[in-house]
Protein backbone atom coordinates (compact mmCIF):
# COMPACT_ATOMS: atom_id res chain seq x y z
CA UNK A 1 0.00 0.00 0.00
CA UNK A 2 1.45 3.35 -1.04
CA UNK A 3 0.04 6.86 -1.14
CA UNK A 4 1.21 10.36 -2.00
CA UNK A 5 -0.49 13.75 -1.60
CA UNK A 6 1.08 16.86 -3.14
CA UNK A 7 0.07 20.52 -3.06
CA UNK A 8 1.49 23.06 -5.52
CA UNK A 9 1.23 26.82 -5.31
CA UNK A 10 -0.07 29.12 -8.02
CA UNK A 11 2.28 29.85 -10.96
CA UNK A 12 0.83 32.59 -13.16
CA UNK A 13 3.35 32.11 -15.97
CA UNK A 14 2.12 28.53 -16.42
CA UNK A 15 -1.54 29.38 -16.07
CA UNK A 16 -1.77 27.05 -13.07
CA UNK A 17 -3.48 27.76 -9.79
CA UNK A 18 -3.23 26.09 -6.41
CA UNK A 19 -3.67 22.35 -6.84
CA UNK A 20 -3.86 19.37 -4.50
CA UNK A 21 -3.16 16.01 -6.10
CA UNK A 22 -3.12 12.46 -4.78
CA UNK A 23 -2.08 9.01 -5.93
CA UNK A 24 -2.63 5.62 -4.31
CA UNK A 25 -1.44 2.14 -5.21
CA UNK A 26 -2.48 -1.20 -3.70
CA UNK A 27 -0.82 -4.48 -4.60
CA UNK A 28 -1.48 -7.92 -3.13
CA UNK A 29 0.33 -11.19 -3.74
CA UNK A 30 -2.02 -13.98 -4.79
CA UNK A 31 -1.63 -17.65 -5.70
CA UNK A 32 2.01 -18.69 -5.33
CA UNK A 33 3.92 -16.13 -7.41
CA UNK A 34 1.26 -13.80 -8.86
CA UNK A 35 -0.22 -10.45 -7.90
CA UNK A 36 -3.27 -8.24 -8.29
CA UNK A 37 -3.32 -4.50 -7.90
CA UNK A 38 -5.25 -1.25 -8.16
CA UNK A 39 -4.25 2.36 -8.76
CA UNK A 40 -6.13 5.65 -8.33
CA UNK A 41 -5.21 9.30 -8.84
CA UNK A 42 -7.10 12.53 -8.25
CA UNK A 43 -6.37 16.17 -9.08
CA UNK A 44 -4.90 18.19 -11.94
CA UNK A 45 -1.82 20.41 -11.86
CA UNK A 46 -3.48 22.90 -14.20
CA UNK A 47 -6.66 23.08 -12.13
CA UNK A 48 -9.04 21.01 -14.28
CA UNK A 49 -12.10 20.06 -12.28
CA UNK A 50 -13.10 16.50 -11.32
CA UNK A 51 -9.94 14.94 -12.71
CA UNK A 52 -9.43 11.30 -11.72
CA UNK A 53 -8.07 8.00 -12.96
CA UNK A 54 -8.58 4.45 -11.72
CA UNK A 55 -7.47 1.04 -12.84
CA UNK A 56 -6.62 -2.54 -11.97
CA UNK A 57 -4.03 -5.07 -13.07
CA UNK A 58 -3.35 -8.78 -12.69
CA UNK A 59 -0.07 -10.59 -13.30
CA UNK A 60 0.24 -14.36 -13.33
CA UNK A 61 3.80 -15.53 -12.70
CA UNK A 62 5.15 -19.04 -12.45
CA UNK A 63 8.67 -20.48 -12.38
CA UNK A 64 7.45 -24.04 -12.93
CA UNK A 65 5.94 -23.83 -16.42
CA UNK A 66 6.70 -27.10 -18.21
CA UNK A 67 8.70 -28.15 -15.18
CA UNK A 68 11.29 -25.41 -14.60
CA UNK A 69 10.50 -22.59 -17.06
CA UNK A 70 9.45 -19.02 -16.28
CA UNK A 71 6.17 -17.63 -17.61
CA UNK A 72 4.36 -14.35 -17.03
CA UNK A 73 0.92 -13.27 -18.31
CA UNK A 74 -0.51 -9.86 -17.42
CA UNK A 75 -3.62 -7.78 -18.06
CA UNK A 76 -4.47 -4.23 -17.07
CA UNK A 77 -7.17 -1.62 -17.61
CA UNK A 78 -7.58 2.10 -16.84
CA UNK A 79 -10.35 4.71 -16.94
CA UNK A 80 -10.04 8.46 -16.52
CA UNK A 81 -12.15 11.60 -16.69
CA UNK A 82 -12.02 15.35 -16.13
CA UNK A 83 -13.92 18.46 -17.09
CA UNK A 84 -14.34 18.98 -20.87
CA UNK A 85 -12.64 15.68 -21.74
CA UNK A 86 -14.34 13.87 -24.66
CA UNK A 87 -13.82 10.62 -26.52
CA UNK A 88 -12.93 7.11 -25.43
CA UNK A 89 -11.44 7.55 -21.95
CA UNK A 90 -10.19 4.00 -21.46
CA UNK A 91 -6.94 2.14 -21.96
CA UNK A 92 -6.19 -1.55 -21.55
CA UNK A 93 -3.61 -4.11 -22.51
CA UNK A 94 -2.28 -7.65 -22.37
CA UNK A 95 1.23 -8.99 -22.02
CA UNK A 96 2.98 -12.34 -22.37
CA UNK A 97 6.57 -13.08 -21.38
CA UNK A 98 8.57 -16.31 -21.59
CA UNK A 99 11.97 -15.16 -20.18
CA UNK A 100 14.16 -18.25 -20.20
CA UNK A 101 17.82 -18.90 -20.80
CA UNK A 102 17.93 -20.52 -24.25
CA UNK A 103 14.58 -19.51 -25.74
CA UNK A 104 13.11 -16.11 -24.92
CA UNK A 105 9.79 -14.77 -26.17
CA UNK A 106 7.62 -11.77 -25.30
CA UNK A 107 4.57 -10.01 -26.76
CA UNK A 108 2.30 -7.19 -25.66
CA UNK A 109 -0.60 -5.19 -27.02
CA UNK A 110 -2.41 -2.13 -25.70
CA UNK A 111 -5.34 -0.03 -26.85
CA UNK A 112 -5.35 3.65 -25.80
CA UNK A 113 -8.55 5.57 -26.38
CA UNK A 114 -8.54 9.00 -28.02
CA UNK A 115 -9.92 10.52 -24.80
CA UNK A 116 -7.48 8.86 -22.41
CA UNK A 117 -5.56 11.80 -20.92
CA UNK A 118 -4.84 11.34 -17.18
CA UNK A 119 -3.66 14.47 -15.40
CA UNK A 120 -1.18 12.55 -13.25
CA UNK A 121 0.48 10.49 -15.93
CA UNK A 122 2.12 10.62 -19.34
CA UNK A 123 0.63 9.22 -22.53
CA UNK A 124 2.87 9.59 -25.64
CA UNK A 125 -0.01 8.98 -28.10
CA UNK A 126 -3.77 8.58 -27.85
CA UNK A 127 -6.26 6.86 -30.13
CA UNK A 128 -3.80 4.10 -31.01
CA UNK A 129 -2.94 0.43 -30.72
CA UNK A 130 0.59 -0.20 -29.44
CA UNK A 131 2.05 -3.63 -30.13
CA UNK A 132 5.45 -5.18 -29.55
CA UNK A 133 7.07 -8.58 -29.69
CA UNK A 134 10.49 -10.19 -29.47
CA UNK A 135 11.96 -13.64 -30.04
CA UNK A 136 15.47 -14.71 -29.09
CA UNK A 137 17.58 -17.86 -29.30
CA UNK A 138 20.42 -17.59 -26.77
CA UNK A 139 22.49 -20.79 -26.52
CA UNK A 140 25.58 -21.31 -24.37
CA UNK A 141 28.00 -23.29 -26.56
CA UNK A 142 30.56 -23.98 -23.83
CA UNK A 143 33.48 -23.81 -26.24
CA UNK A 144 35.65 -21.37 -28.19
CA UNK A 145 35.63 -18.98 -25.22
CA UNK A 146 32.05 -17.93 -26.01
CA UNK A 147 29.85 -17.72 -22.93
CA UNK A 148 26.55 -17.03 -24.69
CA UNK A 149 25.31 -16.30 -28.21
CA UNK A 150 22.33 -13.99 -28.70
CA UNK A 151 20.22 -14.09 -31.89
CA UNK A 152 17.12 -11.86 -31.76
CA UNK A 153 14.20 -10.53 -33.75
CA UNK A 154 12.00 -7.76 -32.32
CA UNK A 155 9.22 -5.48 -33.57
CA UNK A 156 7.31 -2.46 -32.31
CA UNK A 157 4.35 -0.80 -34.03
CA UNK A 158 1.88 2.00 -33.36
CA UNK A 159 -1.36 1.93 -35.36
CA UNK A 160 -4.36 4.21 -35.36
CA UNK A 161 -7.69 2.74 -34.27
CA UNK A 162 -8.56 2.06 -37.92
CA UNK A 163 -5.33 -0.03 -38.11
CA UNK A 164 -3.44 2.51 -40.26
CA UNK A 165 0.19 2.46 -39.15
CA UNK A 166 1.76 5.54 -37.59
CA UNK A 167 5.25 4.21 -36.94
CA UNK A 168 7.14 0.95 -36.59
CA UNK A 169 10.56 -0.53 -35.96
CA UNK A 170 11.80 -4.01 -36.87
CA UNK A 171 15.17 -5.18 -35.54
CA UNK A 172 17.19 -8.25 -36.48
CA UNK A 173 20.34 -9.20 -34.56
CA UNK A 174 22.14 -11.94 -36.54
CA UNK A 175 24.74 -12.26 -33.81
CA UNK A 176 25.60 -10.76 -30.45
CA UNK A 177 28.31 -12.81 -28.74
CA UNK A 178 29.33 -12.56 -25.09
CA UNK A 179 32.80 -14.02 -24.47
CA UNK A 180 34.05 -15.69 -21.31
CA UNK A 181 36.20 -12.62 -20.70
CA UNK A 182 33.05 -10.48 -20.45
CA UNK A 183 33.80 -8.69 -23.74
CA UNK A 184 31.05 -8.48 -26.34
CA UNK A 185 30.58 -7.89 -30.07
CA UNK A 186 27.36 -7.66 -32.09
CA UNK A 187 25.73 -6.64 -35.36
CA UNK A 188 22.18 -5.35 -35.87
CA UNK A 189 19.87 -4.47 -38.78
CA UNK A 190 16.99 -2.08 -38.31
CA UNK A 191 13.96 -1.19 -40.46
CA UNK A 192 11.88 1.84 -39.44
CA UNK A 193 8.84 3.73 -40.61
CA UNK A 194 7.24 6.98 -39.50
CA UNK A 195 4.29 9.09 -40.65
CA UNK A 196 4.48 12.48 -38.91
CA UNK A 197 1.30 14.47 -39.53
CA UNK A 198 3.15 17.78 -39.22
CA UNK A 199 6.71 18.94 -39.74
CA UNK A 200 9.15 18.84 -36.84
CA UNK A 201 12.69 19.98 -36.11
CA UNK A 202 15.21 17.14 -36.17
CA UNK A 203 18.01 19.59 -35.30
CA UNK A 204 17.54 23.06 -33.83
CA UNK A 205 20.80 24.84 -33.14
CA UNK A 206 21.38 28.51 -32.41
CA UNK A 207 22.36 29.21 -36.03
CA UNK A 208 20.51 26.57 -38.03
CA UNK A 209 17.38 24.43 -38.01
CA UNK A 210 16.81 21.25 -40.01
CA UNK A 211 13.19 20.20 -40.56
CA UNK A 212 11.51 16.87 -41.40
CA UNK A 213 8.33 17.64 -43.42
CA UNK A 214 5.07 15.82 -42.79
CA UNK A 215 4.75 12.66 -44.85
CA UNK A 216 5.37 8.93 -44.94
CA UNK A 217 8.90 7.60 -44.56
CA UNK A 218 10.52 4.17 -44.44
CA UNK A 219 14.23 3.44 -44.13
CA UNK A 220 16.87 0.87 -43.15
CA UNK A 221 19.95 1.11 -40.92
CA UNK A 222 22.89 -1.05 -39.78
CA UNK A 223 24.84 -1.04 -36.51
CA UNK A 224 27.91 -2.77 -35.11
CA UNK A 225 28.95 -2.56 -31.48
CA UNK A 226 31.73 -3.78 -29.22
CA UNK A 227 32.20 -3.74 -25.45
CA UNK A 228 35.15 -4.35 -23.14
CA UNK A 229 34.13 -6.06 -19.88
CA UNK A 230 33.20 -3.96 -16.85
CA UNK A 231 35.58 -6.05 -14.71
CA UNK A 232 38.60 -4.48 -16.45
CA UNK A 233 40.42 -1.50 -14.95
CA UNK A 234 39.72 0.23 -18.28
CA UNK A 235 36.43 -0.67 -19.96
CA UNK A 236 34.72 0.84 -22.98
CA UNK A 237 31.83 0.56 -25.41
CA UNK A 238 31.63 1.69 -29.04
CA UNK A 239 28.55 1.68 -31.31
CA UNK A 240 28.65 2.70 -34.98
CA UNK A 241 25.47 2.91 -37.06
CA UNK A 242 24.85 4.04 -40.61
CA UNK A 243 22.13 4.00 -43.25
CA UNK A 244 19.05 5.91 -44.34
CA UNK A 245 17.18 8.33 -42.12
CA UNK A 246 13.76 9.65 -43.22
CA UNK A 247 14.46 10.97 -46.76
CA UNK A 248 18.21 11.32 -46.18
CA UNK A 249 21.04 9.53 -44.39
CA UNK A 250 22.57 9.48 -40.92
CA UNK A 251 25.90 8.27 -39.52
CA UNK A 252 26.25 7.90 -35.75
CA UNK A 253 29.10 7.02 -33.40
CA UNK A 254 28.73 6.53 -29.63
CA UNK A 255 31.68 5.77 -27.36
CA UNK A 256 32.31 5.56 -23.63
CA UNK A 257 35.47 4.75 -21.69
CA UNK A 258 35.72 4.18 -17.95
CA UNK A 259 38.68 4.03 -15.58
CA UNK A 260 38.06 2.16 -12.33
CA UNK A 261 39.77 1.49 -9.05
CA UNK A 262 38.36 0.21 -5.79
CA UNK A 263 37.43 3.68 -4.49
CA UNK A 264 36.63 5.66 -7.65
CA UNK A 265 35.28 5.50 -11.20
CA UNK A 266 35.93 8.07 -13.92
CA UNK A 267 33.91 7.84 -17.15
CA UNK A 268 33.88 9.86 -20.37
CA UNK A 269 31.30 9.61 -23.14
CA UNK A 270 30.81 11.12 -26.59
CA UNK A 271 28.21 10.85 -29.33
CA UNK A 272 28.30 12.25 -32.86
CA UNK A 273 25.34 12.23 -35.26
CA UNK A 274 25.97 13.46 -38.81
CA UNK A 275 22.84 13.79 -40.95
CA UNK A 276 22.29 14.70 -44.60
CA UNK A 277 18.70 15.67 -45.45
CA UNK A 278 17.03 17.61 -48.29
CA UNK A 279 16.33 20.48 -45.87
CA UNK A 280 20.00 20.68 -44.88
CA UNK A 281 22.87 18.89 -43.18
CA UNK A 282 23.56 18.84 -39.46
CA UNK A 283 26.14 17.51 -37.04
CA UNK A 284 25.13 16.93 -33.45
CA UNK A 285 27.58 16.36 -30.60
CA UNK A 286 26.97 15.17 -27.07
CA UNK A 287 29.74 14.97 -24.45
CA UNK A 288 29.48 13.68 -20.91
CA UNK A 289 31.63 12.89 -17.90
CA UNK A 290 31.00 11.10 -14.63
CA UNK A 291 33.00 10.83 -11.40
CA UNK A 292 32.12 8.41 -8.61
CA UNK A 293 33.91 8.25 -5.25
CA UNK A 294 33.19 5.54 -2.70
CA UNK A 295 34.67 6.69 0.60
CA UNK A 296 33.06 3.76 2.42
CA UNK A 297 30.06 1.43 2.02
CA UNK A 298 28.03 4.12 3.82
CA UNK A 299 29.26 7.25 2.03
CA UNK A 300 29.27 7.79 -1.75
CA UNK A 301 29.73 10.85 -3.95
CA UNK A 302 28.93 11.15 -7.67
CA UNK A 303 28.96 13.98 -10.18
CA UNK A 304 27.72 13.97 -13.79
CA UNK A 305 28.23 16.68 -16.44
CA UNK A 306 26.81 16.88 -19.98
CA UNK A 307 27.05 19.27 -22.94
CA UNK A 308 25.52 19.23 -26.42
CA UNK A 309 25.97 21.61 -29.34
CA UNK A 310 22.24 21.75 -30.15
CA UNK A 311 21.03 23.41 -26.96
CA UNK A 312 24.51 24.86 -26.27
CA UNK A 313 23.97 24.13 -22.59
CA UNK A 314 26.10 22.50 -19.90
CA UNK A 315 24.33 20.67 -17.09
CA UNK A 316 25.76 19.11 -13.94
CA UNK A 317 24.20 16.82 -11.35
CA UNK A 318 26.10 16.19 -8.10
CA UNK A 319 24.91 13.84 -5.38
CA UNK A 320 26.11 12.83 -1.92
CA UNK A 321 24.56 9.80 -0.24
CA UNK A 322 25.16 8.98 3.41
CA UNK A 323 23.68 5.80 4.88
CA UNK A 324 23.73 6.85 8.54
CA UNK A 325 21.68 3.82 9.65
CA UNK A 326 20.76 0.46 8.07
CA UNK A 327 17.24 1.89 7.72
CA UNK A 328 18.12 5.50 6.94
CA UNK A 329 19.72 7.53 4.12
CA UNK A 330 20.52 11.20 3.64
CA UNK A 331 20.76 12.56 0.07
CA UNK A 332 22.15 15.97 -0.87
CA UNK A 333 21.75 16.81 -4.58
CA UNK A 334 22.90 19.93 -6.41
CA UNK A 335 22.06 20.71 -10.06
CA UNK A 336 23.69 23.56 -11.99
CA UNK A 337 23.07 24.60 -15.61
CA UNK A 338 24.95 27.03 -17.85
CA UNK A 339 24.08 28.39 -21.31
CA UNK A 340 26.78 29.01 -23.93
CA UNK A 341 26.53 32.15 -26.07
CA UNK A 342 28.60 34.80 -27.85
CA UNK A 343 29.04 38.29 -26.39
CA UNK A 344 29.33 41.56 -28.30
CA UNK A 345 32.99 40.83 -29.04
CA UNK A 346 32.06 37.40 -30.47
CA UNK A 347 33.73 35.63 -27.58
CA UNK A 348 32.27 32.54 -25.95
CA UNK A 349 30.70 33.17 -22.54
CA UNK A 350 28.83 30.88 -20.17
CA UNK A 351 25.70 32.44 -18.65
CA UNK A 352 23.93 31.13 -15.58
CA UNK A 353 20.68 29.35 -16.48
CA UNK A 354 19.39 27.58 -13.36
CA UNK A 355 20.35 25.68 -10.23
CA UNK A 356 18.67 23.63 -7.54
CA UNK A 357 19.63 22.23 -4.13
CA UNK A 358 17.67 19.20 -2.93
CA UNK A 359 17.98 17.54 0.48
CA UNK A 360 16.17 14.27 1.15
CA UNK A 361 16.05 12.31 4.40
CA UNK A 362 14.72 8.76 4.18
CA UNK A 363 14.09 6.39 7.07
CA UNK A 364 12.30 3.05 7.04
CA UNK A 365 10.56 1.92 10.22
CA UNK A 366 10.34 -1.84 10.54
CA UNK A 367 8.37 -2.95 13.63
Amino acid sequence: LGGLVVNTRRVDSLGAGDATMAAMRIKQNVLEESSIGMIATYGDQMGAQNSWMGGADFTYNTSRFRGDKNLSVSAWGLLNDKHDLDGDKSAYGLGFDYPNDRWNFSASSARIGDGFDPSLGFVPRTGVYVSSGAFAFEPRPGRAQIRQMHHRVSAFAVNELDRTWQSYTFDVTPFDWLFESGDRIGFRLNWEGDRPDEEFDVFEGQNETVVIPAGSYEWRRYAIEGTLAEKRAVSSEVVFSTGDFYDGSLNSVEATVAFKQSLFRLEFGAERNSGQLPDGDFTQYLYSGRLELKFSPDLQFSSFAQYDNESESMGTNTRLRWTFHPNGDLFVVYNHNLQRSLNDRLRTVWDFESNALIVKLQYAWRP
